[in-house]
């Protein structure tokens, strides 16, 4: 009924900084306007209503940030549960420290 001991998979934005240079899958799901106003350049938009319509099956792991790392939460809970290898970004843009890129 309760799930307050199933744990995410997660990692830190310094960690995830660090695997920038091998070109992670990084999907941001926050707003649109939120995600345009500053994201993580390999970061691609990924609304809720894309993760609940997401069935590509990855063969490495995606990461999954938004502004505190709740909302990221959640869509890594649904894509695992679609099979898809998700990965929390802890404290999400909130402790994003490196560059960020303006726009689409």
């Amino acid at each position: 009924m309760f799930n307050f001991f199933n744990s995410v998979p997660s990692i830190s934005t310094q960690e995830l900084e660090a695997k920038l240079g091998s070109k992670p899958i990084i999907f941001d799901v926050r707003t649109q306007s939120e995600y345009q106003a500053g994201h993580i350049f390999q970061a691609k938009h990924l609304s809720s209503n894309q993760i609940n319509q997401f069935n590509k099956k990855q063969m490495e792991p995606v990461y999954v940030i938004c502004q505190s790392g709740m909302r990221s939460k959640q869509a890594v809970k649904k894509l695992r549960v679609q099979g898809v290898d998700a990965i929390n970004i802890r404290g999400g843009m909130n402790q994003w420290t490196g560059s960020v890129k303006r726009g689409k």
